[in-house]
């Protein structure tokens, strides 16, 4: 049995094992973090909620609460 028939195999029996457990497989797609496009996208939503006033309000809540967090460094 070759290499490819074993990954397979296994990847069949896992399937059928997590079927069996009630389990049934989903794939979610998300946008591709390193497309130039997403990265122009994000750097204008940064550079939106900079002049937002309400953006220095969430972020205190949120580093807030990133402190009753113990292993948030």
């Amino acid at each position: 049995m070759t290499a490819a028939k074993s990954t397979t195999n296994k990847l069949t029996r896992h399937r059928e094992r997590m079927r069996a457990a009630g389990l049934r497989p989903v794939q979610f797609w998300v946008p591709d973090t390193r497309a130039p496009e997403f990265v122009a996208l994000v750097r204008l939503q940064c550079q939106a909620l900079a002049k937002d006033p309400a953006e220095n309000e969430v972020l205190g809540f949120t580093e807030q609460a990133a402190t009753l967090i113990a292993s948030w460094e």
